[in-house]
Parts: structure tokens; C-alpha cells; sequence
């Protein structure tokens, strides 16, 4: 019997996962190009081509432009503190000797829960159980309005998009901390270097390829943030903490329905993010050859 060709081989294994692939992502990704000129409602079978008129009209829609302020706000703090944090309790988990298993799925949990629900059960949290450790315990820094006050709810979206990502995170910064060498860490307290003076010098270089991988997850999931803003403020107070993508749902699925105009906004947001996420590679790639 003729031996398949290795390419053929590893063509006919990820076959499936391609077909996948290109039904459920780069169909409609394309299929959304086309409808992005057209002004069709998503639900009649007729629609009329308009050409760029929805990009036209998106240049003064200030409630999308607001949306990507407050999203790209977002993307900047979640990117800073779900990284900090998980590289910390990476380095943590892996300075102690025993219950290394236990602290890897306390902290990975919360990833194996939907945001969506998630997102309610902290709803929950901060409605009901703040108020009430405010009220009967004395903790008055807890009596805030961590949804109908602005500033709150955007802390309160961090530390639940932060809680439901930290542990997917922290798992790849472990791997990495793994492959660091024991030999050069020695080598580094031999001479005299201290545990942060060790880390700054020797062991974050050799985990840039995880700080690049980690960055740009969060970078791009940051992006696309939905789930956990809708179930937990809706958007609100008013419009104050609407992501891009909740701005796009909304245009697309609620009111005046404008499946087309919504499909030119998700245009934009992709050229955004697209654009965005190639600087960031080409600067995180730079320093892991300077490294």
C-alpha cells in the first residue's frame, strides 16, 4: 500500500477542524463584508446595496465612538492588571514546595464558568452582599453604587472580567516559569542578586514568548468584551460602560433593527483590533530578540 504524504497526512488530521473553521468564522466574516454595504435588517429576504453610506454614517455616531473610548479604556487597565496579576500568582504558585495542584485549580476555576453567568453571580455580590458586610459588619468603603455610579461600575467590570481570566492566564506563565533553567537562577544568587533583581533580570526574559502569548489573549478578548459588561451593568448607567461589541449587538438586535449598519461597525471594530494587535506583536517579537 502507498504511503500517504506527510502533508497530506497532517492535511487529512486538521481537515475537521478546518471545515470548522472556515464555516463558523471565515464564512461569516466574509458574508459580513458584503452585508456591511447593504441595508439589510436581518430578517427580509430583500436589502438594498448602499455602498459605504453605513461607514459614511458611522464617522458621526457618537454613542459607537464613546463605546470604543470606554473599550479601548478598558483593553489598556485589563491588559495591565489581568498580566500583573497572573504572572504574580504564577511566580507564587511555583516558589512553594507543597499544594502546588490545589492553588492551580482554586485560582483556575473561576475560567471553567461562563462570564455570563459569572457576571450575574457578581451582580449578586455587589448588589446584595456589599451592602449587607456595609451594613452589619461596618465596612462602610463597601457602600458604593458599583452600578449606578460610573466609576464603580467600571472597577466592578475589571475585578469580574479580571477574576474570570487571571487563571487561563496564570496556567501559561507557569508552563513558562517551568522552562526557566534552575542552573541560571543559582548562578544569579551566587552572585548576589536579589529574588526581584533575579526575576527582572533573568527570569522575565526567558518568558517573554509567554508575556507576548498572554498580551495579545488579552488584547484581543479585551476587544470583544460582551458577556461580562452585559450581564453586569448592561452598559450602564445609561451608556457609560457600553463596550463596542455591546454597541453592536444593540444595533444589530435591539430597536430599529440595522443588521447591516451593525455589520459595518463590527467591520471597524475588526480594522481596529487588527491594526492594534499588529503593533503589538511587532514590538513584543522585538524585544524577545533583544532578550
Amino acid at each position: 500500500m502507498k504511503k500517504l504524504n506527510p502533508n497530506v497526512s497532517l492535511m487529512l488530521f486538521v481537515a475537521p477542524a478546518l471545515v470548522v473553521y472556515g464555516l463558523f468564522k471565515l464564512l461569516p466574516a466574509v458574508l459580513g463584508l458584503f452585508y456591511s454595504t447593504t441595508d439589510w435588517n436581518g430578517l427580509n429576504k430583500t436589502y438594498n446595496f448602499v455602498g459605504i453610506s453605513n461607514f459614511i454614517e458611522i464617522i458621526s455616531d457618537q454613542y459607537f465612538w464613546n463605546s470604543v473610548l470606554f473599550t479601548l479604556k478598558y483593553v489598556v487597565v485589563m491588559v495591565i492588571v489581568a498580566n500583573v496579576i497572573a504572572l504574580f500568582l504564577a511566580t507564587m504558585i511555583e516558589s512553594i514546595n507543597r499544594g502546588k495542584g490545589l492553588f492551580r485549580t482554586v485560582f483556575y476555576m473561576p475560567n471553567m464558568i461562563s462570564m455570563i453567568i459569572g457576571g450575574y453571580m457578581w451582580m449578586f455580590i455587589v448588589t446584595k452582599v456589599l451592602y449587607y458586610m456595609a451594613d452589619n459588619w461596618g465596612l462602610t468603603f463597601l457602600d458604593k453604587s458599583w452600578i449606578g455610579d460610573p466609576r464603580y461600575a467600571f472597577i466592578a467590570i475589571i475585578v469580574v472580567a479580571s477574576w474570570g481570566s487571571v487563571g487561563y492566564l496564570m496556567i501559561i506563565y507557569m508552563a513558562a516559569l517551568q522552562g526557566v533553567p534552575t542552573s541560571l537562577k543559582e548562578a544569579a544568587y551566587l552572585d548576589g542578586a536579589s529574588g526581584w533583581q533575579t526575576f527582572w533580570a533573568v527570569i522575565l526574559p526567558m518568558i517573554r514568548h509567554a508575556v507576548t502569548i498572554c498580551v495579545f489573549w488579552t488584547l484581543n478578548s479585551s476587544f470583544q468584551v460582551f458577556d461580562v459588561i452585559y450581564s453586569l451593568t448592561g452598559g450602564g448607567p445609561g451608556r457609560a460602560t457600553q463596550s463596542t461589541a455591546l454597541n453592536i449587538y444593540e444595533e444589530a438586535f435591539k430597536g430599529n433593527i440595522r443588521y447591516g449598519y451593525a455589520t459595518a461597525k463590527s467591520t471597524v471594530l475588526f480594522v481596529i483590533v487588527l491594526v492594534i494587535t499588529i503593533i503589538q506583536i511587532r514590538i513584543m517579537s522585538k524585544k524577545e530578540q533583544e532578550a
